[in-house]
């Protein structure tokens, strides 16, 4: 994954805009899948797995690092995704069984 080369400020910006649609896409295809996951899971409490959570952090730490980004920045954005969709997926699973 490689940056264009840019020959002004608003074509920067135009890539920029580009990057940040598909960012926003990923997240919703992201969160598509969790809502997936709601109907595999047997409890509220599984869907909070502090141990998945930890895993996932580590994970996009590790390739943050790789790609020379902050693994603080990484970790502190995808805390906030986590505690989001794991509330988009509470919300799912009591759907699914009635709750």
């Amino acid at each position: 994954m490689e940056a264009k080369k840019c020959e002004s400020l608003e074509e920067a910006r135009v890539e920029i805009d580009k990057v940040d649609e598909k960012i926003v896409e990923l997240i919703a295809l992201r969160n598509s899948y969790i809502k997936q996951m709601a109907h595999f899971k047997n409890s509220i409490d599984e869907i909070k797995s502090k141990d998945r959570i930890d895993s996932v952090i580590q994970r996009v730490r590790a390739k943050a690092i790789e790609l020379n980004l902050s693994p603080n920045l990484i970790s502190d954005i995808y805390l906030r995704l986590i505690d989001e969709m794991v509330e988009s997926e509470i919300a799912e699973f009591k759907n699914a069984k009635n709750f």
